[in-house]
């Protein structure tokens, strides 16, 4: 990503307070340096463009606050949803023992990781917070592979711009771009409070965003597509998410 000077920056900042006309004044620097989010289309767009570009040149690097092991949630509320089909239900009896993470797109080679593979990688674990636009905010501590381990392992390939990532459950994906991916508190999340992950949070393999809201951190993860552009999925709009009237971009 191109470095955009603070001469620049402060532009793009006097550009937003002068209305409709500064709103395209930043929509045309974020163009510039590369930063318009896949839903940069319709009403909103604007908005959004100037959001995401803002948040890429101030925060690119910053971390999610993680907090002490006290101020763990005792009763998490885990806004649960059915297991996604009778093959997940068969997966689950077996202890997920042929759970398959799928790694393709971009890469040197398309790989394929157990759970074991996953947990034979470097591991990390971090007490950060679920923030939920709709209350159900929650702070756990989180164990897992981070998702760059991965992507290395894959190999990805320079002109990579995206990540997208599929839920076991239908019609259920999101995606993030590299500056996330490779964050390392990104995590691809198998275990939960010094245990396995439970379903109801998303085992047994859930993606971890925790500097975006929580509907970012997709539960039952089986699929990774590196990709240089979001187009042609879905309805172009990056993820199911702005589909449904949320936005791409969802940084804290």
């Amino acid at each position: 990503m191109s470095q955009i000077s603070r001469r620049k920056l402060v532009t793009m900042g006097l550009a937003a307070t002068a209305g409709v006309s500064g709103l395209a004044v930043a929509g045309r620097l974020a163009k510039r340096y590369g930063l318009i989010p896949p839903d940069h289309g319709g009403i909103y767009g604007p908005g959004e463009t100037l959001t995401y570009a803002c948040q890429r040149v101030l925060t690119s690097r910053s971390l999610a606050r993680e907090f002490p092991r006290s101020m763990i949630s005792k009763t998490p509320f885990a806004n649960e949803t059915a297991p996604p089909s009778e093959e997940f239900k068969r997966s689950q009896a077996g202890g997920f023992s042929d759970w398959r993470l799928a790694v393709d797109g971009m890469v040197s080679q398309s790989v394929s990781f157990s759970l074991a593979d996953l947990r034979h990688l470097p591991v990390r674990s971090q007490i950060t917070e679920v923030a939920c636009e709709e209350g159900w905010s929650y702070i756990a501590e989180w164990i897992g592979t981070p998702l760059r381990e991965v992507l290395q392992e894959a190999g990805v390939l320079p002109q990579a711009r995206y990540i997208v990532y599929y839920s076991a459950q239908r019609d259920w994906w999101e995606s993030i771009d590299m500056a996330d991916a490779l964050h390392p508190q990104t995590l691809l999340t198998w275990g939960m409070n010094d245990g396995d992950l439970p379903v109801s949070f998303g085992g047994p393999l859930r993606m971890r965003v925790p500097r975006q809201l929580g509907y970012k951190s997709v539960k039952y993860v089986v699929r990774l597509t590196v990709t240089d552009s979001l187009k042609g999925l879905g309805k172009g709009l990056g993820s199911a998410a702005p589909e449904a009237g949320y936005a791409w971009f969802a940084g804290i």
